[in-house]
């Protein structure tokens, strides 16, 4: 390879890439762009149902690589060109976006149903846009900064992963155009022929499974044991679904174990203690609503429990974040100072082509006018200002973290947290403390959180793109044009999802006494009901958003001319009305973090949180931290219900035993712990695990999508299922259901051993 001038006289050597920098290949092709947009969507979609679910999400960028690669060599066998290495890198760039920022919409939209507003689409739809694309923008300019000058300090886990598996699955025209260098280690090094069949395997049975357990109630989906005395209201539960599964699969038995280990605190230590001194008391105990004598698990978590794991969560973020603070300021001061850096007058080779930085910052600006003018985000200048100053500190942290501990241990939730603590703060400074500014506080925060989410996810494209030798400029349009689809097709599968799970109970049900209001007071917009209940009542409503529990819980009404109440609107996301007035049941999203995020803005801006139980959630991340423990996601782990964690912990004892198992195959072959890791990353049970979550979350979406149409056959199938099904209803249901998915694990197990749909090996 040719030898190339220093940029400047401090920069270490160029480092030899897969393809050189003076080659020319295929690259941003039309094809590739397409393709990596579309699967980005399909893993973006799995993951907004995610982060719903249990509040995290896992990197999309290998499966979107080994599935590109796949198609594009099905194709070749068509008679259409393979792709080259680098169309492949720009399908798995394109197909990233969509992953980060369901994770920033996930996190924190939904804060906006419980705090007394509607999920509107614009808005959504603005803090999707904006702070994906702001986010990708601020990250350009430390490209060189974090990704080249830092190359072998700073290790981007994910990203160099995802090299070796494009390496892999190079093309035979991509291997001819390999630089010497590429070549030689090649030969060196382990070869492991990639099968796509795999993930196509795991998507297809995560698929059926999912359809088999919910759509055709095949067996129940959360069995439980609820004790009694001596124990009470202790519980074990387990969501026994394929995504879970492979979430603790791809974590890994570390966090997996942390995690499960904050919902044991919670369900078999809180709340029987809870229950313990509560149950002879003969009046509610506040926030609760009714005495802790008549409350069951469920009742008391939701009383009590979440807000000590709001606290828990939001101690946890913090401190992940101070401990990071020598490294942030180091990120900061590098990245400033190379960002002046002078060129001496080099014209650069394609591999260090970016972005203009005049169109860059156009870009930055045009955003950043977008923002203050946007009507549904009710942002004003200091607003805008925030944004500017927290989103590029938190998008150079979140850069410079995931070079650091990888993409699943950054602390984007601590930097959210962060976020809306120092915002509510200045509102509250400065005075503003009405319900307006709500929405101000949380745009603030959704943008920031997805330009965070967004900035670690391009660094970690990047690093994979320096790797095999792709041209920046052509990755950062790539993954640009990927979040403008993802944003705006993310939005309208939330407000879906939301829709497909909201019950409209008659207020009768929760205010025997009935609601009145006066409708002068009110907007004269109408709505109607929406989803499974709409066919049965077309009538249209005021809308009275109740921001009190006198006489009735708070939420938002449909209310007649009258100004009686008819309907409390209980969200799909975060609401607590099980059931619908016909007794089908609905299965309803947690959204842990939206919740915290609610918390924090509510608390400060209102000032009525409950800061003891609040304050107790703190003290237990503090003792993790004291201990050594890292607390964000054992407190994850508390807020949670044990039953998302359960399957989550068997995930990660699969992933242990496997890894146990590869670590001695390859005990003779003398590798480091960097390069172990890389191994395991890309291995079959990485590849089944994260089918299991696509296929598993997409059968999710689709059932919610449909379950208006299917809403005739899902009740004859559960009336039918509990009068004939053992394995749904009936004394023996909860170890029965237990049985497919331990064949679920089993399979899991062997794919990961490689006893089945193991890759052919070079």
């Amino acid at each position: 390879m040719s030898t190339v001038p220093r940029l400047v006289d401090d920069e270490p050597a160029r480092f030899p890439s897969y393809i050189d920098a003076a080659t020319r290949l295929p690259e941003f092709t039309a094809r590739a762009v397409i393709l990596g947009a579309l699967l980005g969507l399909v893993f973006g979609a799995s993951s907004l149902y995610l982060v719903l679910k249990v509040g995290l999400t896992v990197s999309a960028s290998i499966p979107v690589a080994v599935i590109s690669i796949t198609l594009f060599r099905l194709a070749s066998k068509l008679g259409l060109k393979d792709a080259t290495i680098l169309e492949n890198n720009v399908v798995q760039t394109a197909g990233s976006a969509g992953e980060s920022i369901a994770f920033g919409l996930g996190v924190t939209m939904p804060a906006i149903m419980i705090l007394g507003f509607d999920l509107e689409i614009t808005r959504v739809m603005l803090v999707a846009t904006l702070g994906g694309l702001l986010g990708i923008l601020m990250m350009i300019p430390l490209r060189r900064a974090l990704i080249v000058r830092q190359h072998g300090r700073l290790k981007y886990p994910e990203g160099t992963a995802c090299a070796e598996v494009l390496k892999a699955g190079a093309s035979p025209e991509s291997r001819a155009a390999a630089s010497a260098e590429a070549k030689a280690e090649e030969a060196r090094g382990l070869s492991r022929a990639l099968s796509a069949r795999t993930i196509f395997t795991g998507f297809g049975i995560g698929l059926l499974y999912k359809t088999a357990m919910v759509a055709l109630k095949g067996w129940k989906d959360v069995p439980e044991k609820v004790f009694g005395a001596p124990f009470k209201a202790g519980s074990l539960s387990c969501e026994i679904s394929p995504e879970l599964l492979g979430v603790g699969y791809i974590i890994g038995p570390k966090i997996a174990s942390t995690m499960c280990a904050g919902g044991v605190l919670a369900y078999l230590v809180l709340i029987p203690l809870i229950k313990f001194f509560g149950e002879g008391m003969t009046a509610a105990v506040p926030p609760g609503t009714v005495p802790i004598g008549e409350m069951g698990p469920s009742q008391i978590r939701g009383a009590y429990i979440l807000y000590i794991g709001a606290g828990a969560v939001a101690a946890g973020g913090i401190i992940s974040l101070m401990r990071s603070l020598p490294i942030i300021w180091h990120g900061l001061r590098e990245g400033l100072r190379d960002m002046g850096a002078p060129s001496n007058g080099v014209d650069p080779h394609r591999t260090e082509h970016d972005l203009p930085m005049k169109v860059v910052l156009a870009g930055i600006g045009l955003l950043l006018v977008a923002i203050v003018a946007a009507r549904p985000l009710h942002m004003n200048l200091l607003g805008a200002g925030l944004i500017v100053l927290f989103g590029f500190l938190f998008v150079t942290v979140s850069s410079r973290l995931t070079g650091e501990i990888g993409s699943s241990s950054n602390p984007i939730s601590g930097m959210t947290v962060a976020t809306l603590l120092l915002t509510c703060l200045i509102f509250l400074l400065v005075g503003w403390t009405g319900p307006a500014f709500y929405v101000t506080a949380l745009s603030v925060g959704g943008i920031v959180c997805i330009a965070a989410s967004n900035g670690g996810a391009t660094s970690q494209d990047l690093k994979t793109g320096f790797l095999v030798g792709a041209t920046p400029r052509l990755q950062q349009l790539s993954i640009l044009i990927g979040a403008l689809l993802s944003a705006l097709l993310l939005g309208p599968i939330l407000l879906k999802l939301n829709d497909a799970a909201t019950v409209y109970a008659p207020v009768g049900d929760v205010a025997p006494r009935g609601l009145h209001v006066d409708v002068a007071t009110l907007s004269v917009a109408r709505e109607g009901l929406r989803g499974v209940q709409a066919k049965d009542d077309s009538h249209s409503y005021r809308v009275w958003q109740k921001s009190d529990d006198q006489g009735g819980p708070a939420g938002k009404y449909l209310v007649d001319d009258q100004g009686r109440a008819v309907y409390l609107v209980d969200p799909g996301i975060n609401g607590t009305i099980a059931k619908r007035p016909d007794g089908s049941e609905v299965r309803k999203f947690d959204a842990p973090k939206a919740t915290l995020m609610s918390y924090i803005i509510k608390g400060i801006l209102d000032r009525k949180l409950p800061w003891g139980l609040v304050l107790f959630g703190v003290m237990i991340a503090i003792v993790l931290e004291m201990t050594g423990i890292p607390s964000l996601a054992f407190a994850v782990g508390v807020y949670l219900p044990l039953s998302s964690s359960t399957p989550i912990l068997v995930g990660g004892w699969v992933r242990w035993l496997v890894d146990q198992a590869r670590r001695r195959e390859l005990a003779a072959h003398r590798l480091s712990e960097e390069q172990l890791a890389a191994e395991a990353d890309k291995s079959p049970g990485v590849l089944m695990a994260s089918g299991y979550i696509a296929g598993g979350a997409i059968a999710g979406i689709g059932i919610a999508f449909m379950a208006g149409l299917m809403e005739p056959l899902d009740r004859a199938l559960t009336v039918w299922s509990r009068a004939h099904n053992p394995f749904f209803e009936g004394a023996q249901a909860d170890l029965l259901a237990v049985i497919p998915f331990a064949a679920l694990t089993v399979l899991l197990l062997l794919v990961g051993r490689e006893k089945l749909l193991a890759p052919a090996k070079g």
